[in-house]
């Protein structure tokens, strides 16, 4: 499949999720890997009202067994116009040599795709997102206040809290992983703002509280399970990124990939939703006592977490 091909494959968005993902589980293929990767770009970029199915589907095929949760309803809607610019400002990012950029850079590229994109996806995207549970009801508490690592600093060592804070000292973290107001985050829509400022404050906690180690690896993983939660067009753009890169360059991954993302897709959907815990509230208790409050159980794989960081130093 040529780029060409594979914009018009993603334009029609006609594949079979499921099949697609269930052949590539037999056999790892270059053209059912940019065939599954061209309908995940479908969802990031045209067609939001399918991310769910398309994921649902894609988990079912791979894995073998049906995702643990309801079915999300999203109204029928013809595939919004991808404009040439996405393209060239795409497949100019896949072009980059990995690791030039860092993950800074990885994360500003990627989320600077979101503005080629047509002025009707935003619309879009945020009536699709009110369809995950838990998600108007946390959005209807109103823009979010900011963390404060004062707050954090005071918790005892071995608490949600004070976990958090070690985790953003010992790491050299911003708090919030990018600036909200630089993004103009409150200027968006309804829930978009609210959605978009949560997920900055909440992913480096999300990390602990759902189990996902700051490695490269778990990067990957806990974008699937943020896009389990509440369809977080950033993700959906991320992961569609990398199965892209893989069906094109790296296609011996696939199985490494489809394993973490669609992994990570599964934890998300068979959570309870995070989006409105009022984390302040429960700052003071232990890891533990906070999953168990929240039926949330950790994310496993059989994957080593630092798998890439291995392969870095053995490179």
């Amino acid at each position: 499949m040529t780029r060409a091909s594979f914009e018009a494959a993603t334009a029609r968005a006609d594949g079979d999720a499921f099949a697609l993902a269930a052949d590539l589980r037999r056999e790892a293929t270059t053209g059912g890997l940019q065939g599954l990767a061209a309908l995940w770009m479908s969802a990031a970029i045209s067609q939001p009202e399918r991310l769910s199915e398309i994921y649902d589907r894609s988990a079912e095929g791979w894995r073998g067994e049906a995702v643990k949760a309801a079915a999300l309803a999203g109204a029928p809607a013809l595939p919004e116009p991808i404009p040439p610019e996405f393209w060239t400002a795409f497949w100019a990012l896949i072009d980059t040599p990995p690791g030039t950029l860092g993950a800074g850079g990885v994360t500003q590229r990627t989320a600077a795709l979101l503005g080629h994109l047509s002025p009707g996806m935003t619309a879009r995207v945020a009536r699709t997102a009110l369809a995950y549970p838990g998600c108007a009801e946390a959005a209807a508490q109103g823009y979010p206040a900011k963390f404060t690592m004062a707050s954090l600093a005071v918790c005892p060592k071995v608490s949600l809290g004070g976990e958090f804070h070690s985790l953003i000292v010992d790491n050299g973290f911003d708090l919030e992983v990018l600036d909200r107001e630089t993004l103009g985050l409150a200027d968006l829509p309804a829930p978009l703002d609210y959605l978009n400022a949560r997920i900055l404050q909440c992913h480096d906690l999300w990390h602990l509280a759902a189990g996902y180690q700051t490695t490269g690896l778990h990067e990957v993983a806990i974008s699937g399970f943020q896009l389990g939660q509440f369809g977080h067009s950033y993700s959906a753009m991320f992961l569609a990124m990398v199965l892209t890169r893989a069906a094109f360059d790296r296609p011996e991954a696939a199985t490494l990939l489809l394993d973490t993302i669609l992994g990570g897709w599964v934890h998300g959907r068979e959570s309870p939703p995070l989006l409105g815990v009022a984390w302040e509230a429960i700052w003071d208790q232990p890891m533990d006592a906070v999953r168990a409050g929240l039926g949330l159980k950790p994310y496993t794989s059989a994957w080593p977490a630092d798998l890439f960081e291995q392969l870095a130093v053995a490179a």
